[in-house]
């Protein structure tokens, strides 16, 4: 169990507020944030909401799994550490 959550299928519009916002109904939200591309500075349609306890996370999950978030059903799961990748060749 963790307590770090990864939300996909995010509007265009998300800020990190609106997801914190969203996600404290179901617990103790501690960050909650839109991932934003660095080159267009918009969203990737994806963030990540941390909360207090693992418990929490399992409830936010149960609760509001394909809720409406900014016209939009929220696809909700748990984060995963990034892989490794190899660096970009330009």
């Amino acid at each position: 169990m963790t307590n770090k959550l990864f939300v996909g299928n995010l509007a265009w519009t998300t800020k990190s507020d609106d997801l914190q916002n969203f996600f404290s109904q179901a617990g103790n939200v501690t960050s909650a944030t839109v991932i934003i591309d660095k080159a267009t500075q918009r969203s990737k349609g994806f963030g990540f909401v941390e909360f207090t306890t693992p418990e929490e996370a399992e409830n936010a999950k149960t609760m509001l799994e394909g809720k409406d978030l900014n016209g939009r059903p929220a696809h909700i799961s748990d984060a995963r550490p990034q892989e490794d990748r190899p660096p970009r060749q330009y």
